[in-house]
């Protein structure tokens, strides 16, 4: 039998393998909070892509199957076809409008909106510099069911009431995102809205919206561009290719393509 000496000094290996085994699990335990934490963020952007995306593309496919070959993330959103490229929009300046207290108003409004609250902040940025200040009187008509749609409003100051086929739907005050649908859709105006009182308005056309939105959609094409011809597996693949795969690629992929490479 070993002296006391020993079996202490035994107890002592035992402790410290011990110690070095729960700081080894706590390691481990902080590593899979990490991940599941980045799992969350990924699966987010990927919720954020399905809502607001994919319903775009698919009015895009309805519209005109010439337009396939223009898809981006980002770019599908107007559902118009375009033949930009991101050179010539990284020459496009913007107009900027200054603003005061209605910046956090008309941010918090995009938020609030259902169909635009999963753009990029960038992106939503962008709108709030873009958006210029409209002004209207009481019973005015500010968008007509029908009608062809070319700007969307957040609302400042004031009431308005919507109305479809004549009956009332609601009304709507400050801090509201009202004529998204035909920019987003490319669709015309769904339902009425006449003013209640004099309103105060922030409004961006069209045009602006679409930029920002293909802006953002080129640069990610560019960037998974870059990323597929780094991949060895596909060194080989054409250029048109490489480029379907990246209208495709959602950032969880990217993020799962990168990690194998490094496996």
């Amino acid at each position: 039998m070993g002296t006391l000496r020993d079996l202490q000094y035994a107890l002592q290996e035992k402790i410290e393998e011990l110690r070095q085994r729960d700081a080894l699990i706590d390691e481990l335990e902080l590593e899979l909070d990490q991940k599941d934490e980045l799992i969350q963020r990924l699966q987010n952007e990927l919720d954020k892509y399905r809502s607001v995306i994919k319903p775009a593309t698919q009015q895009v496919h309805k519209q005109n199957d010439l337009q396939e070959q223009q898809r981006t993330k980002r770019q599908a959103i107007s559902a118009e076809p375009t033949a930009f490229d991101i050179q010539d929009l990284s020459h496009v300046t913007l107009p900027f409008y200054p603003k005061s207290q209605s910046k956090e108003l008309i941010k918090e409004a995009i938020l609030d909106n259902d169909f635009m609250k999963n753009l990029e902040l960038s992106q939503i940025q962008e709108i709030v510099d873009c958006m210029y200040p409209v002004e209207y009187g009481k019973d005015s008509c500010i968008i007509k069911e029908g009608d062809v749609g070319s700007l969307v409003y957040v609302m400042e100051d004031g009431k308005v009431e919507v109305t479809k086929e004549s009956l009332k739907l609601c009304t709507m005050g400050p801090g509201k995102v009202f004529g998204e649908l035909a920019i987003l859709y490319n669709c015309t105006r769904t339902a009425t809205v006449k003013t209640l009182t004099n309103v105060k308005l922030w409004a961006i056309d069209r045009q602006c919206f679409q930029t920002i939105m293909m802006r953002t959609g080129l640069i990610k094409h560019t960037e998974y561009m870059e990323f597929l011809k780094s991949v060895p597996s596909f060194h080989g693949l054409q250029e048109d290719i490489l480029s379907k795969l990246a209208d495709v690629l959602e950032e969880w992929i990217v993020f799962i393509l990168k990690l194998s490479l490094h496996l």
